[in-house]
């Protein structure tokens, strides 16, 4: 009971910090996002609007303009760790789908995180780097194992999701050395303790792969735990995930569930 007392007081210190603070607090360098489709503010179903990245807004955006910082967003919708790394690596859905149809907030050749490389060599003024990504590996995983990861193949995928990521950090930290946050992912339902138990799995194996880079973490597990305890750890009743017309919720965080991300990030990159 403490311990969750304890985070929620440093999540709403976080978030009134993020909605107090003016922007001349940093007022200038740069800020590089990167990773997938949360990181890209995706929201499905968007029509027309998939032909103007600008339309989509997600932490990132919300914590660079508070932050006064200047906004370059790599990530790409369904973009795994294999295919951040090679284009040519399976994604679900970012190579072999969105970035042949759509723009990015971004435009760059290759993968993602050759982009990233030479964005931190050619601006020494960066002062953090985000990443969130691991989710579409396991769902590629769930997609392609009988059991639809459930079993041993959920580690196996997990154990070269991490090994992806540490390649991924190390090649960052060759040109950068400053800030470097994962925002981590947050359940879709807390009630179901099979699911929580997957994400608390993910979010732990690659938060310690970002530890031993010397990057933070952004608690997005706990950012949406406290936003919906009012519905009883249901996210998507708390208006943390976009309702779908058929009823339900996608995946994707809402404006409001973005917010708490950005809070997580507040705090981290306190």
């Amino acid at each position: 009971m403490l311990r969750r007392v304890f985070a929620t007081a440093a999540v709403v210190v976080a978030l009134s910090s993020l909605l107090t603070a003016p922007a001349e607090a940093w007022g200038w360098g740069r800020y590089l996002a990167l990773g997938d489709s949360v990181a890209f503010g995706y929201r499905p179903d968007a029509g027309a609007d998939y032909a103007n990245p600008a339309n989509f807004s997600g932490y990132a955006e919300k914590y660079a303009s508070l932050r006064g910082l200047r906004l370059a967003n790599a990530s790409c919708p369904g973009e795994t760790t294999g295919s951040m790394l090679d284009v040519n690596a399976p994604s679900n859905g970012c190579e072999n789908g969105y970035r042949k149809a759509f723009p990015l907030h971004v435009s760059y050749p290759g993968a993602q995180v050759g982009y990233a490389v030479q964005y931190l060599r050619a601006h020494r003024d960066t002062r953090l780097v985000t990443l969130t990504i691991g989710a579409n590996d396991m769902f590629l995983c769930q997609k392609s194992t009988p059991d639809h990861c459930t079993g041993p193949d959920f580690q196996v995928a997990l154990d070269q999701a991490s090994r992806n990521l540490a390649t991924i950090l190390a090649a960052l930290r060759a040109e950068y050395h400053g800030d470097l946050v994962l925002v981590s992912y947050y359940s879709l339902d807390y009630r179901d303790a099979a699911q929580v138990a997957q994400v608390k799995a993910i979010d732990s194996a690659l938060s310690q792969v970002t530890h031993r880079y010397h990057g933070k973490v952004a608690d997005g597990f706990t950012a949406f735990l406290i936003a919906s305890l009012r519905t009883g750890g249901d996210p998507c009743a708390a208006g943390l995930l976009i309702k779908l017309p058929t009823g339900g919720c996608d995946v994707h965080p809402t404006a409001a569930g973005h917010r708490a991300l950005a809070a997580a990030l507040a705090f981290a990159a306190r």
